[in-house]
């Protein structure tokens, strides 16, 4: 048996008939930048999210720039970004100028402790960036606590968990601007590279209109000098029909979770993902052991893919030598690099499919 990492093949199969007419009516009306199904799309995650606003972009990481840089956050300021994460999150910051600084993680939710925040901040920090990683919401009472104590804008790398929610409130609406990524793969996806921001804010939404088209106010009359980072119409049209069966993949996921954790609990030195705070809606499944390497080998073997998310930490990464960190720097990010696995998580895998992975990872350690 092949098990996918993520099948998007069967996910479209099991929408095709919708997506196809939402894809075909937008053909034929030709009306590919900025058409009516963007803004039905901002106005639906809006409602969704619990926002006033979102504003559709053409990533995740463009979301977190132009949240950055509305905000007037650039040279010599300082974001605190958590070690832990996909390096997206600290590259928006280097692209308004900005230094990231990053701090450790909790080692039971892998997300920003907010408990080593303050000792990071400085006159220069201007923001925190949690990241609610891998679909679990960070703990976010803390650190707006934080935030509010030093005057410091909160902007939310949501970009794992869509629909995740955190005291029974959607991620992504705690800060003072919530970004999404819309990558393919991810529990609410596009059908290339897209992105949205939330917001309570008027002025910032309207900032990031701005922004991301040319910075016109309306065509040919530019007030900010901006770029192009507009949210496609194909792409929006096709994140409104998905948008509509989100809860039901969410669902599907934490079920999958579920079973995995039954029936790994206990097996040799695995440590299993541990929902620690809200509703974790398991963008991925991570697991841990000493054995990393082996394992993956095992199962990949077996015909599973699996994936490491991340294999090296960012203050290790060549991108980030300047920073001045090093190995040692941040011991826990450092151990979950060794040793995380993500394995197989979509809302269409099958029973077949699942007892199969979790066959193969008892297995390996019998």
């Amino acid at each position: 048996m092949q098990i996918p990492f993520v099948d998007l093949q069967a996910q479209y199969q099991s929408l095709k008939d919708e997506l196809d007419t939402a894809v075909l009516a937008v053909m034929r009306q030709c009306n590919f930048i900025l058409g009516k199904e963007v803004s039905d799309f901002e106005h639906a995650f809006a409602d969704y999210v619990g926002a006033r606003h979102c504003v559709g972009v053409a990533s995740g990481l463009d979301a977190l720039k132009l949240a950055l840089e509305a905000f007037g956050i650039g040279p010599g300021d300082e974001v605190i970004v958590p070690a832990h994460t996909f390096i997206a999150s600290a590259l928006a910051v280097s692209a308004v100028g900005a230094r990231p600084v990053l701090v450790e993680v909790d080692e039971a939710s892998f997300n920003l402790d907010p408990a080593r925040i303050e000792a990071a901040i400085t006159p220069r920090t201007k923001a925190i960036m949690p990241v609610h990683l891998y679909g679990q919401p960070a703990d976010m009472d803390p650190i707006l606590a934080v935030a509010r104590q030093y005057n410091l804008r909160v902007i939310e790398d949501a970009s794992q968990a869509h629909g995740a929610r955190y005291r029974g409130q959607r991620v992504g609406t705690f800060g003072d601007a919530g970004c999404f990524s819309f990558y393919p793969g991810k529990n609410l996806g596009a059908y290339g590279d897209a992105g949205g921001l939330v917001t309570n804010d008027a002025e910032l939404a309207g900032k990031v209109r701005f922004l991301r088209n040319y910075g016109q106010e309306v065509k040919y009359r530019h007030v900010v000098k901006g770029y192009n980072l507009r949210l496609d119409t194909l792409q929006a049209a096709v994140l409104g029909v998905k948008l509509r069966h989100l809860d039901t993949w969410n669902a599907r996921r934490a079920a999958h979770a579920a079973d995995y954790t039954h029936a790994l609990e206990g097996v040799g030195d695995l440590q299993l993902p541990r929902v620690v705070t809200g509703d974790h809606v398991f963008h991925l499944y991570v697991i841990r052991t000493q054995r990393r390497d082996a394992l993956q080998a095992h199962l990949n073997q077996r015909g599973i893919a699996t994936v490491i998310h991340y294999p090296v930490p960012m203050h290790m990464q060549a991108a980030y030598a300047d920073l001045g960190y090093g190995r040692g720097a941040f011991p826990i990010t450092e151990r979950l690099s060794d040793e995380i696995l993500s394995l197989p998580m979509y809302a269409e895998l099958t029973a077949e499919q699942q007892d199969y992975v979790i066959k193969a990872v008892k297995e390996f350690f019998a």
